[in-house]
């Protein structure tokens, strides 16, 4: 018997086991919709009432058995959510909203409980509800192949797993590592999976629908463990000694991971702890409650439009040049080879581009390659590449001292020192030996790029590409158009960066650019609160508890402190003794003239770093304080609320001068540039959630005490007072 439906094709064999293959059509990659969960609601019926069947298999007819369910399916049910408030009142709106939220879990439950064995055969990615998909399936075959996870990964848009992921994990799992598991939100290896007991058999991928369909014939059972009489979770009872010993911790490392700032995570928490003490049904009850709660939230909307709607847009080439070919890029020249450097040349050569890698000796190119060789080599330790791809990788790239290597380059990126003359010298030597079409970046931090292209001939064919240290693990890159940069240089930089699976924003040229002006104001509010005589233990948990990574002085470290100061001295000298805070200055100078103190790199910074041991803060900046403040009379909420604030009116600022002109830019470079707390969607989102009037309100409270860095641009206080949205606006100009 062959079905013919949109997204499942459905046969049943001579054995009287069935076959439903998920294969959406004009899709790369199956996703939850009304319309599959209409057609696998009718294949669960088929199964369940035709007793000719035995069980059934739900396979992929593609590389990925499924990301989860289309977040834009749940964003409309939010939306309608609003309607249906406005016109019906919030008791009808939230009826329907809790029926529409929990279908897909009482769908997997209808499959989970039909009298028919359901098994999964999994291959590629198996995400979110499509695991939820395969947890509600008796049996679980997963391929062995390396690009085989799978997971529950909503904590990291905002939501949780709501399709009964919270309650069969906990299920099936030892309740530390269920609740482990989905506060991470972590993509499983299938070998991994099955030890944790997530899946139950590993295969070939060419076996796995075969072994499936096995396990139904063989008679394999109809019924979930947990709808055993006499099931008992892994953990034992929630009130019992055992379980003691699980939720006072738990409840004490959520505390401390979130600051309370994830809804999702607390869901999470009580969802599992409340369900595990109760019946299935029940517990599903309880999970779609709170997954109809956090759904609604703020917190999930914002992070659902930028973590997920946003960045796939600009990683599928929103701010493209439309008119540009596609281009070939094959190989790609990287000038100087210290860390960055390097960096850029590993990243580029896994993308499976040549590299020709140049520095001012054989020596120092070989460090830069070096480098390459001992990331790739980490890899392989961790199991995730083999020796062959090592070689493959090295191969790829070329290391010189002769500039003349790099004709044929289609691209070419320096990364040299931070200085306008070094830069000019290499712009020369780079373009006496490239050819007419080859386009030039720069790699830099802070110097406008506009200026950079002066040393040009060929300015239209320069652009500014800004990678975030360390090259191999941070996710975005800032493009920098110049004045004359045009539109095939910046079509060739995101098409590169789109090749080394990064994400990229579009800015437009100014000292800083985007990410830097955001983050040197985080850095100053630290350096400002310190010399104010707040406690630095304070000011640093304050950072982290708004929901930054790090606190504002142990960023600083990073960065470098001698670095800070240098762009400081470099600013003041090109634009003014106006344009640095004589506070910070006196700071950074004591530090780094007077102590010596460079930052994490010479283990001596804001931080002490001794081998061996957890980094602490160093006893001798109470000598840095004039006055110190007794931490009971520090307002620590508003601490928190100008370690954001500050971040947020930059970025306000660069899209009042148009150095950003598209606000899904700001957000998604906001968060994986520089961590910007993620529960907030962003810098910009920030701003729009929390409403531009309440904000501008927060601002300027914050100026009248603390000083101007708090002043409100007047394009941001004019679109208070229109009632109006960064969004709104981006839509209204479109």
């Amino acid at each position: 018997m062959t079905e013919s439906q949109n997204n499942f094709r459905f046969e049943t064999d001579l054995d009287g086991v069935a076959v439903a293959t998920w294969d959406m059509p004009g899709r790369s990659m199956n996703v939850i919709t009304e319309g599959v969960m209409d057609q696998l609601e009718q294949i669960i019926e088929t199964v369940a009432s035709d007793a000719a069947i035995k069980g059934c298999v739900i396979a992929t007819g593609k590389d990925n058995f499924s990301a989860g369910a289309d977040l834009t399916m749940l964003q409309a049910h939010r939306r309608a959510y609003e309607q249906l408030k406005a016109e019906q009142g919030e008791e009808v709106a939230m009826r329907h909203f809790f029926e529409a939220s929990r279908r897909l879990s009482l769908l997997f439950r209808r499959l989970e409980t039909s009298g028919k064995p359901f098994a999964a055969a999994i291959q590629g990615l198996c995400l979110g509800g499509a695991f939820e998909l395969a947890l509600s399936c008796h049996h679980r075959v997963a391929s062995d192949d390396a690009k085989t996870r799978v997971g529950l990964p909503e904590i990291k848009v905002g939501l949780f797993p709501g399709g009964g992921g919270t309650q069969r994990v906990a299920r099936l799992m030892q309740t530390g590592d269920a609740l482990q598991m989905l506060f991470k939100g972590e993509q499983i290896r299938a070998p991994m999976a099955k030890g944790m007991g997530l899946i139950h058999a590993v295969a070939p991928q060419a076996e796995i629908v075969e072994r499936a369909k096995a396990w139904i014939r063989e008679g394999g059972s109809a019924v979930a463990p947990w709808d055993v009489p006499k099931f008992k979770a892994p953990s034992g009872k929630v009130y019992s000694p055992a379980g003691m010993m699980i939720w006072p911790p738990a409840n004490a490392i959520y505390r401390r991971e979130t600051h309370d700032n994830y809804p999702a995570a607390k869901a999470i928490l009580a969802s599992v702890y409340e369900g595990l003490q109760l019946p299935m049904d029940l517990a599903l009850r309880v999970e779609s409650r709170y997954f109809a709660h956090i759904l609604r939230s703020k917190e999930a909307a914002a992070m659902i439009r930028t973590l997920f709607i946003s960045m796939g847009e600009l990683n599928k080439g929103a701010r493209r040049p439309k008119d540009v070919p596609a281009t070939n890029l094959r190989r790609v020249g990287v000038i100087g080879a210290g860390f960055m450097g390097a960096g850029v040349a590993y990243v580029t050569a896994q993308a499976g581009l040549e590299v020709v890698l140049v520095d001012q000796s054989i020596e120092a190119a070989e460090k830069g390659k070096a480098y390459a060789h001992t990331l790739i080599t980490g890899q392989i330790n961790k199991g995730r590449a083999k020796t062959a791809d090592r070689d493959a990788l090295l191969g790829r790239i070329t290391t010189t001292a002769d500039y003349a290597t790099l004709s044929g380059c289609d691209l070419v990126i320096e990364a040299v020192f931070e200085d306008p003359r070094v830069k000019a010298e290499v712009i020369q030597k780079v373009e006496a030996v490239i050819g007419p079409d080859t386009i030039f970046a720069s790699n830099t931090s802070t110097l406008p790029i506009t200026g950079l292209a002066k040393n040009s001939q060929r300015p239209d064919r320069f652009v500014g590409i800004h990678f975030f240290s360390p090259v191999e693990k941070m996710m975005l890159v800032e493009i920098i158009k110049g004045q004359a940069t045009g539109d095939a240089a910046l079509a060739t930089a995101l098409d590169y960066v789109r090749l080394i699976k990064k994400t990229p924003i579009v800015v437009n040229d100014a000292r800083g650019f985007f990410a830097n002006r955001c983050v040197g104001a985080y850095i100053l509010e630290g350096h400002k609160m310190l010399a104010e005589g707040v406690p630095p233990a304070m000011i640093e948990s304050a950072g982290r508890q708004a929901g930054m990574p790090v606190g504002p002085l142990s960023l600083n470290d990073e960065v470098a402190l001698d670095l800070v100061l240098k762009i400081a001295k470099a600013t003041e000298a090109q634009v003014g003794e106006g344009a640095v805070d004589p506070a910070q200055k006196s700071i950074l100078t004591a530090m780094v003239e007077g102590q010596g103190r460079l930052g994490r790199k010479n283990r001596k910074g804001f931080y002490d770093y001794p081998e061996g041991s957890p980094k602490r803060l160093w006893p001798g900046l109470a000598e840095l304080q004039p006055n110190r403040l007794a931490p009971e009379t520090v307002d620590f909420n508003e601490l928190k609320q100008r370690l954001l604030v500050v971040q947020a009116l930059e970025a306000a600022r660069t899209v009042g001068e148009g150095v950003v002109t598209d606000p899904r830019e700001a957000d998604v470079g906001s968060i994986l540039g520089f961590g910007f707390a993620p529960f907030t969607g962003g810098t910009l989102s920030y701003i729009d959630f929390m409403g531009a009037a309440s904000f501008v309100a927060l601002a300027r409270g914050l100026e009248a005490k603390h000083g101007p860095r708090f002043r409100v641009p007047d394009t941001l206080a004019a679109m208070a007072e229109q009632g109006g949205t960064f969004y709104g606006e981006q839509k209204r100009a479109a």
